[in-house]
């Protein structure tokens, strides 16, 4: 029995070396397994992330094309006006004949008849 227990048997060594490897195995398995699933947890992590950035750009980009058709629509209410304005020149030319007309001088068909009245009483 003492020589049994000096040399081991080599059919034990065998089996506790295959089981040695076996449990390193599996550790590097449940390790990988662990990695797997922390990677497809901060996938799915980017991907609504991603998705949530996705459709905030979605809001602002809508909000920038409604400006943008806000503001054609003023632009063309304006170039459609601007044929209504006066330009500075016309506007001077209008008033240079205004001040040559000058309204408020003519005198009434009534007012010339009372100026020969008293023209004639003199």
């Amino acid at each position: 029995m003492a020589s049994q227990e000096q040399y081991p048997n080599p059919l034990e060594s065998f089996i506790a070396d295959i089981a040695v490897k076996l449990r390193d195995i599996e550790e590097k398995q449940n390790i990988i397994k662990d990695r797997v699933i922390m990677i497809g947890e901060n996938l799915v992590s980017e991907k609504e992330d991603t998705q949530a950035e996705i459709s905030k750009l979605r809001g602002q980009m809508n909000l920038i094309v409604e400006e943008i058709r806000k503001i054609k629509m003023a632009i063309e209410r304006i170039v459609e006006d601007s044929d209504n304005y006066v330009r500075k020149n016309e506007f001077q030319v209008l008033q240079h004949q205004f001040q040559m007309f000058q309204p408020m001088e003519v005198a009434r068909i009534s007012d010339v008849e009372e100026m020969i009245r008293k023209a004639l009483k003199h």
